[in-house]
Parts: structure tokens; sequence; C-alpha cells
């Protein structure tokens, strides 16, 4: 673990990897240090934001370093079920590249359980992980310009939701109805950090 001030009002901690990620978030989520205004957890960093006016760096720094990380951080959030049409326009070369068929794509997708690591590229977006798991799926070479809402792709080692149409460059693998990010509704987004997806077949 590495603590950096991130100009004069946020503290950047860099970690080995995502599950220390979630670890560090859901402990520190659960129990936010006095002063800290948000939590952002990103691939490999959680970024925590001061109120100066109430605390400093190097108080929050001390906390962080106290702070024990929950090794059970995949399994306490929040379960959200997603149905997903599985006919997206890059399922088959998906499985393929994942040594399977597109039936075989679909259980393995469907039956594991996701974790939102972290947020971000557009408001709602996931990247979710799932524990264990050997996704390795390359990004397209050549973007889209457009991506309906609510299509589900992989890219590396994560699955997303793409919550409104918008470029991009991950392999579609389905659809979902639902509205992931949704400003009319509290909370406007469904995947947040440490929120666990099950995405079932519709």
């Amino acid at each position: 673990m590495r603590l950096l001030p991130s100009g004069s009002s946020a503290l950047l901690v860099e970690l080995d990897g995502l599950d220390d990620v979630l670890a560090l978030y859901a402990a520190l989520a659960a129990a936010p240090p006095e002063g800290v205004l948000d939590i952002v957890p990103a691939a490999r960093t959680v970024l925590l934001v001061v109120d100066p006016g109430r605390t400093t760096l190097a108080e929050v720094a001390d906390t962080v370093r106290r702070t024990s990380p929950r090794a059970d951080a995949r399994s306490t959030g929040e379960v959200i079920e997603l149905p997903v049409h599985y006919d997206g326009a890059d399922l088959a070369e998906c499985a393929e590249l994942l040594g399977t068929d597109p039936d075989g794509l679909v259980r393995r997708h469907a039956d594991a359980e996701w974790t939102v690591a972290f947020c971000g590229f557009a408001p709602g977006f996931g990247y979710l992980t799932q524990s264990g798991g050997s996704w390795d799926v390359p990004r397209r070479p050549t973007p889209r310009t457009k991506v309906p809402p609510g299509s589900v792709a992989l890219a590396g080692e994560f699955s997303g939701v793409y919550p409104r149409e918008s470029p991009g460059g991950w392999q579609l693998i389905g659809r979902t109805d639902v509205a992931v990010f949704d400003l009319d509704r509290e909370p406007a987004a469904l995947l947040r950090p440490g929120v666990r997806v099950r995405f079932v077949p519709a």
C-alpha cells in the first residue's frame, strides 16, 4: 500500500490489485474516516476526498493504515439480477476467443457472480469482475461509433453494461432492458462499487 497526496484535499491509496481495492473500499465505505467526503475506487487505487476544514491528509492516511481490509468484500454487497438477451453481435467471436461455443459462454457468464469494482467511462458504467475468473477478452480493434444502451459487453477481465448510447470498443455479447442509469431514480446508478450482479438469461 502506498499513500500519496492528490492536490491539497485528496489522498490516493495505491494497491496491488482489484481484490485489494475491493477489500479496502468495503472497509472504508462501511466506516468512512472523519472528514472524508467521498471514496472513489479504481482499478488499482482508492481516492479519498477530504474536507480540509475537518481533517488533514495526514490524519486520514493514519486511519487508512489502521483500517483492516474486508476479506468478504465480494460477498456482502447488495445483489442485483439483470435479465439478458444473449444475442450480441460479438457473442460467437468471443466464445471462440475463450475456447468455447456461444452456449458455453452464456452459461459461464450467467453462472458467475460479478462484483462492481469501480465506475467510469460514462455515468452509471460499472466495471464488473468475477472472483477467480479467467476472462481475457481483447477490445475490438476498431471501436463502434454507436453502442446501444443496455448492451452487455466484455473487455479484458471485465464485464459491463452500457448505460446509454455511446461509442465503445468492448465486445457485445447481449443486451438488457433494465435501465442501469436513470436520473429520475434514487440511486440513479444501479451498478455502484460493491454491488453484486447476476446475469440471468432472458
